[in-house]
């Protein structure tokens, strides 16, 4: 919300991500209508409800519990931003947020990776004088992976960084790039042979 400030938002969150959906109250529903029309007190009611629902969806993906706080914040507030979008016609309210958190969750994952392969096109600063001679190799092994990675195929590299960068398993990729399981490992097994020729490892 435009006028709550982000230490209020904070505090919310910090009460309320424990707490399960509940049994009293409005229907989500309804009480999405009204915070479609700016009614804090319904906001604060569907917050309460969801918050812990929509971190646990992002938990799922993004798996860095400072990380998956930020990005759930950032769900509820998209939540209370546009809510007037929210059609029950195609869904249920609680669909509709938990699909808003997954998808700034696979975000989140992309971002970051994109941001790893950034990192490893970036030339190493070099260290002291005694270490200079490991910090070159260092730096020329980096540029020779950096160079190998921009040999590949868009979907190789993306799923090789996800797998080998970022930790997640070949199942995990799948899901975050939404293609199947055996398309995946056939990127990530044609993209590390061709990484294997392009390094002369043998």
């Amino acid at each position: 919300m435009d006028d709550m400030s982000s230490r209020e938002m904070n505090a919310s969150w910090r009460r309320k991500s424990g707490g399960g959906d509940g049994d009293g109250g409005y229907e989500l529903d309804s009480l999405l209508r009204r915070v479609a029309i700016g009614d804090e007190a319904a906001f604060e009611q569907v917050y309460d409800r969801l918050a812990a629902p929509a971190y646990g969806v992002i938990r799922k993906v993004v798996r860095d519990p400072a990380q998956s706080e930020e990005v759930a914040q950032e769900v509820l507030l998209e939540v209370w931003r546009t809510a007037t979008r929210f059609d029950p016609d195609l869904g249920s309210a609680a669909t509709w947020v938990l699909t808003i958190a997954h998808r700034r969750a696979i975000d989140r994952v992309r971002s970051v990776a994109a941001a790893t392969e950034r990192e490893l096109k970036t030339a190493a600063a070099v260290g002291p004088a005694d270490e200079v001679a490991d910090e070159v190799e260092a730096s020329l092994d980096r540029e020779r992976v950096r160079r190998c990675l921009d040999g590949l195929t868009d979907a190789q590299r993306q799923s090789i960084t996800l797998a080998y960068y970022g930790g997640y398993s070949y199942r995990e990729v799948a899901a975050l790039l939404g293609a199947a399981l055996g398309t995946v490992k056939t990127r990530i097994r044609d993209g590390l042979i061709r990484m294997r020729d392009c390094l002369g490892v043998s």
